[in-house]
């Protein structure tokens, strides 16, 4: 039997040492949003594992990760490394409901955003002239950064800087590629890179999943766009402007957020619509029934 050591217990993933330089990673179906636990989402574990080691046996002759093995619906066997602190946020559009989005400081009216300076006179959800990279700091309570800010509070070196940067545009181009042939816009992402015990930077935790990306559909974009209506989406946000409208201010602990059963089936099967769409395969489930399975 493997002797397991309880690492640590993140977000969304359960970490254990599996001694030698490996760990263990266990997907979990826990929703947070707003710097907290928001509530549990019926299959979200393996569905976010299955996009995740899809995306990652894709890309990893791009940029290497930490996988070392998939194991059945939930589990991976990843390289021990050591993480930068820093989220690395790709962004290609004007959106977002947290505190950290790029929305929601324009509309408060910061015009200099993680060192990019924004023009006046865009709009919600409007396509950005660039894709920029927006980091954050990696905590409890995500703080927006810039490169420059990294470097001088010696973060990262600016070659790691540098390195992660390279491999971040790498990445959400493939992404949005992939995601435009199977009519989807990938509208923004956040990857996170972490040290091998070889010194080599690799991708670590997940990619493009609906847990950590954006996505809408192509095809109804721009007539939802210019009617000012909000686009399709297939990911948590839909949660996250619910919460918004319903609770004054979500950030609050000291105020419980109750989601409905419905909400949650609902999101359930926005996951499973991506995972179908991006992978090709089909998943045959019922989520509405009291012992909850899937084939996949």
């Amino acid at each position: 039997m493997i002797n397991l050591k309880k690492a640590y217990i993140g977000k969304v993933r359960t970490v254990e040492d599996l001694g030698y330089g490996m760990l263990v990673m266990t997907a979990s179906d826990r929703l947070s949003a707003f710097n907290r636990d928001i509530t549990t989402i019926p299959l979200k574990g393996v569905i976010l594992h299955k996009v995740s080691n899809w995306w990652f046996e894709r890309t990893k002759d791009i940029v290497p990760n930490h996988i070392i093995k998939s194991n059945n619906d939930r589990l991976m066997e990843v390289k021990k490394c050591t993480v930068f602190p820093i989220e690395f946020v790709m962004r290609s559009h004007l959106t977002g409901t947290t505190e950290t989005s790029i929305w929601k400081n324009y509309l408060n009216g910061s015009r200099n955003y993680c060192g990019h300076i924004l023009p006046d006179g865009l709009k919600k959800n409007q396509k950005l002239e660039n894709i920029i990279l927006t980091p954050t700091t990696k905590s409890d309570k995500d703080e927006l950064i810039s490169k420059e800010e990294i470097i001088k509070k010696n973060i990262m070196t600016l070659q790691e800087w540098k390195t992660c940067e390279k491999y971040s545009f790498l990445l959400f181009n493939y992404g949005q590629k992939i995601s435009r042939e199977n009519g989807l816009i990938l509208v923004d992402t956040k990857y996170e890179f972490g040290k091998d015990k070889y010194g080599n930077i690799v991708l670590v935790d997940e990619i493009h999943t609906p847990d950590s990306s954006r996505f809408w559909l192509e095809h109804s974009y721009n007539e939802l766009y210019n009617n000012g209506e909000e686009p399709d989406s297939i990911d948590k946000e839909f949660i996250r402007k619910w919460i918004v409208e319903k609770y004054k201010n979500p950030y609050n602990l000291n105020v419980n957020i109750e989601v409905s059963n419905e909400l949650r089936n609902k999101l359930a099967l926005k996951y499973i619509q991506l995972y179908e769409i991006i992978t090709g395969n089909t998943a045959e489930i019922n989520i509405y029934n009291n012992n909850v399975d899937i084939n996949i």
